[in-house]
């Protein structure tokens, strides 16, 4: 499987103004094409380098590498606008917002991310050293660091294509690395997750992660940004650009914690991992104007992606349900009633009577649908009379 890991550069001042002028003639590159292919139409990746490939490279000096990175970059920026057209991300057909994004071409900031290949770039793991393309020629033995984890992974693993990234200041290599899948065994039952607004999870064992303290981390940040919204100064607007940042980092690292220890406690039971379907969450769910800020505040689609990937490498089984009507049915007798959960956190069952808390009683219920999965998957395939008669 690929994994993405972050080592940070050590550039000299005078490297690190190579970098930054590379880094700008790269995304102005990346406008111009962006504009081209607007006005043409053109945005597949091999159709878009006939325009613009010689041009590109005669203007901002880019080697034949960069410029087909730097095309491909425009080619992908354009399908994954067109993807979120189609998904109504930016309005209905005809909105005011829609119609400024469709006719005007994407542009780059000038310290967008640029690809890096194997022909671009190499490493030096004994010396912890890279040599890497730039406009004014190659710059070698520039020095790089990161964690023991992070060293480890890209001194003994293949390394794919890298981004340069530029970030408060500081310069980054992501390199995507391949690393050994463990083959999923045959889980002793499911471990459901649910996911929710109140809780970030709460799993069918009784496990709640998040609570006060993280709810509360919540509201400062939302009422410090509707304060520095309001100043509008231009110090507030930087303010508001770093604690944005520092609420994403925050928002990262919980979400590790969490999906590590779910994946550990399945690996520690032989279970596999249950968890619900969350794509169109915040267009299918109605909530009231306070819960709406948290929905959109939190990453709940980095938390299933963390959970995804996490359980890969453990080998545990992980499949998704449906979750439609996880929290209003009973776990015991399976009688549904919208009634049956009369606030965010009580679930009474008004059937058998059973009383627990709405979010548990939800992932018991994705655990069992997780088993229903797993078996219709993972069922023998049985041959019909017809065909075992050979008619």
């Amino acid at each position: 499987m690929e994994l993405v890991v972050q080592v940070k550069l050590l550039p000299t001042p005078g490297q690190a103004a190579v970098l930054g002028a590379t880094l700008r003639a790269c995304n102005q590159a990346a406008c111009d094409v962006a504009v081209v292919a607007r006005e043409s139409a053109v945005y597949r990746n091999y159709d878009l380098r006939k325009h613009v490939y010689a041009g590109i490279k005669a203007d901002y000096g880019l080697g034949a590498q960069a410029a087909q990175h730097v095309i491909k970059k425009v080619a992908d920026a354009y399908t994954v606008l067109t993807a979120n057209l189609k998904a109504g991300r930016y309005g209905k057909p005809g909105s005011n917002r829609r119609r400024r994004i469709e006719a005007n071409p994407i542009g780059f900031r000038w310290d967008a991310a640029q690809p890096y290949d194997a022909r671009m770039l190499s490493w030096q793991h004994d010396a912890r050293t890279v040599s890497i393309w730039t406009t004014a020629g190659r710059l070698k033995a520039m020095a790089y660091t990161g964690s023991p984890t992070q060293l480890k992974a890209v001194a003994t693993s293949v390394i794919g294509e890298c981004d340069l990234v530029h970030r408060d200041g500081m310069w980054f290599l992501y390199a995507s690395i391949e690393v050994a899948e463990t083959p999923p065994y045959e889980p002793d039952g499911f471990l459901g997750v649910d996911m929710g607004i109140s809780n970030i999870a709460y799993d069918s064992d009784g496990t709640r992660y998040a609570g006060t303290r993280l709810n509360g981390y919540r509201r400062r940040q939302m009422r410090l940004r509707a304060r520095l919204q309001h100043k509008g100064t231009t110090s507030a607007k930087r303010l508001l650009v770093r604690r944005n940042k520092k609420e994403a980092r925050h928002a990262a690292n919980v979400n590790h914690r969490i999906a590590k220890t779910i994946v550990t406690e399945a690996a520690r039971t032989g279970r596999g991992i249950a968890v619900e379907e969350l794509t169109g969450i915040r267009e299918r769910v109605r909530l009231r104007k306070p819960q709406r800020v948290t929905l959109h505040s939190w990453s709940f689609h980095q938390l299933g992606g963390f959970l995804t990937y996490k359980a890969r490498r453990a080998g545990v089984p992980l499949v998704q349900v449906d979750p439609r009507y996880t929290s209003q049915t009973c776990h015991g007798c399976k009688h549904r009633d919208r009634r049956n959960r009369p606030n965010q956190e009580t679930f009474t069952c008004r059937s058998c009577g059973v009383v627990a808390h709405a979010d548990h009683n939800a992932a018991l219920n994705i655990a069992e649908r997780g088993v229903g999965s797993w078996g219709a998957v993972n069922r023998p395939h049985v041959a019909s009379p017809r065909s075992q008669r050979g008619d």
